[in-house]
């Protein structure tokens, strides 16, 4: 049985603290929107126009954001990711009107974009393809773990201070991940007191090639090929349900539920919670499937399409008042999507032509999931000037569009395999992974 370092498992916890983070720092404005939209005077559209700021530049960057992690490598990639967005979740505090707020929110989303590149690269460098679903469930429980913990975090911090104390101190969190991640993060090659026979099966075990020389994958081609285009598609309709949550959620629960910020930081954290054992077992239940003898595809397809007809019932929430219902519901949607998720994070390790395309296929399809993000947080703020405050459109098309997700995993994925190298340059020099 080949043997693995087990301080991988060391690696894989500083991404679930990054990407933890991370969804504190994006969604602790949506915590705070009644409290920003009462002290600064914003109507819903504002404040749904502010929300979804952080998406354009975090959609835009994600392509940039996967070139930039694969050429300079994950320690400096996601220390650079993480100190910045850490500070424009700072800086938010000094927000006084709709344009300063806007303005910090883009800045915010060009930092968060290095994030799950990083993450994917990490799950790359440190695992075998049989674990690396496992790895992703674990950093992809982050998010979870982030939205379950910001809920009383930052309620609590707002009503102790005032919103704004609330950005200080969730940034200054990432500030000192920073600094931990330098000290201990380096890629198997450069870590020091590795067992060689485990380094070596390691290496041995990246399915992608490394081109060398001047030779590039041509970043146009990829998007020629269909799984590509189910992997983007599939994820946007992933996050347009997992976006109604980071923007809309808590002033759903206070505006339509009456909640107070007692009962948001307790109650209103339950959804995110059951997240978390959603991705763990998403991770671990395809791994187990491709170890007892399934193809890949069969292993990830299984999952991804079982995710995403469980988020559906999202949109039975637009048909009760019970308060345990509606919990049960986005229950349900929240461990269904993040089921979803870990599954997701292991496609661009899957199907990347190069090892150095890792990030990048990370990138591209993280962008056009989160092009989701843009429309869901708009949408909805739309929806509610127009509705004088419904929820019933948003959370029924949200509901529809998870299903229009397990159709797409089902019939536009195709088989899980490198793609086919196109690269600028003639006779190109392609080596096996180091």
């Amino acid at each position: 049985m080949r043997r693995y370092p087990r301080i991988r498992w060391l690696m894989i916890v500083f991404c679930f603290f990054a990407i933890a983070i991370n969804y504190i720092d994006r969604i602790n404005l949506a915590i705070a929107a009644p409290h920003i939209k009462a002290d600064l005077g914003l109507d819903d559209t504002s404040m749904g126009l502010v929300l979804g700021a952080f998406f354009w530049t975090y959609a835009l960057m994600q392509i940039p954001a996967g070139r930039l992690i694969d050429r300079l490598g994950a320690r400096a990639g996601l220390a650079l990711a993480v100190g910045w967005w850490s500070l424009f979740t700072v800086f938010t505090s000094f927000g006084k009107g709709f344009t300063s707020l806007f303005a910090a929110r883009l800045a915010l989303g060009i930092g968060e974009a290095g994030g799950n590149p990083g993450c994917v690269k990490v799950v790359y460098s440190w695992f075998a393809k049989k674990q690396r679903a496992t790895a992703s469930g674990i950093f992809d429980a982050g998010p979870r773990a982030g939205s379950a913990l910001a809920l009383p975090l930052v309620a609590w911090l707002i009503s102790t201070w005032d919103w704004e104390t609330s950005f200080v101190v969730t940034g200054a969190l990432g500030l000192v991940w920073v600094a931990i991640w330098l000290v201990f993060y380096r890629e198997p090659e450069d870590m020091k007191g590795l067992d060689e026979i485990e380094r070596q099966n390691l290496l041995e075990d990246r399915a992608a090639p490394v081109i060398e020389g001047n030779a590039k994958v041509d970043l146009w081609s990829l998007f020629r090929h269909r799984n590509v285009w189910g992997m983007m598609i599939g994820f946007f309709c992933m996050n347009f349900a997992t976006y109604f949550f980071v923007t809309w959620f808590p002033t759903y629960l206070t505006v339509a539920h009456g909640f107070s910020l007692k009962e948001l930081g307790t109650l209103g954290a339950i959804p995110a919670l059951m997240g978390i054992p959603g991705s763990l077992l998403g991770g671990v239940t395809s791994d187990a499937l491709y170890r007892k003898g399934f193809s890949l595809t069969t292993a990830r397809k299984t999952c991804l399409v079982l995710g995403m007809l469980l988020s559906s019932v999202i949109a039975f929430a637009a048909f009760t008042d019970s308060i345990a219902v509606i919990l049960t519901l986005f229950s349900i949607t929240y461990a269904g999507l993040a089921f979803t998720a870990a599954n997701i994070w292991t496609l661009p390790a899957d199907v990347a032509p190069a090892s150095n395309y890792v990030a990048t296929l990370g990138g591209i399809q993280n962008f056009a999931g989160n092009l989701a993000g843009i429309v869901t947080a708009s949408f909805t703020g739309l929806m509610l000037s127009l509705s004088h405050g419904s929820f019933v459109v948003p959370l029924l098309v949200a509901g529809g569009i998870c299903v229009l997700g397990a159709l797409t995993f089902l019939f536009v994925l195709g088989k899980l395999e490198p793609l086919p190298i196109t690269t600028t340059r003639k006779n190109p020099v392609v080596a096996t992974a180091k």
